[in-house]
């Protein structure tokens, strides 16, 4: 499973129920794939396909979401282990 935690343009974020447990968002579009963790910090993990400036506004999105995306995170990933 891979819950959608909002769209914006192209891009995709989604969580991916069965992976590491540290809180990060993945990201998908037609152009590429990366991963953030969201804590300690918002940091670029891996990615693919995605210029340096799509990375810097991805970044950039995250930061302004961050709030939006752990409440998600939290919602699901609670959801999931009842």
């Amino acid at each position: 499973m891979s819950p959608t935690v909002f769209k914006i343009g192209n891009y995709r974020l989604h969580f991916f129920s069965k992976e590491e447990d540290r809180m990060h968002v993945h990201v998908i579009s037609p152009e590429g794939e990366a991963k953030f963790w969201l804590e300690p910090t918002i940091s670029l993990v891996n990615y693919s396909g995605f210029s340096v400036k799509q990375l810097n506004s991805l970044q950039k999105i995250i930061e302004r979401r961050k709030n939006e995306i752990i409440k998600k995170w939290k919602e699901h990933f609670k959801a999931r282990s009842n």
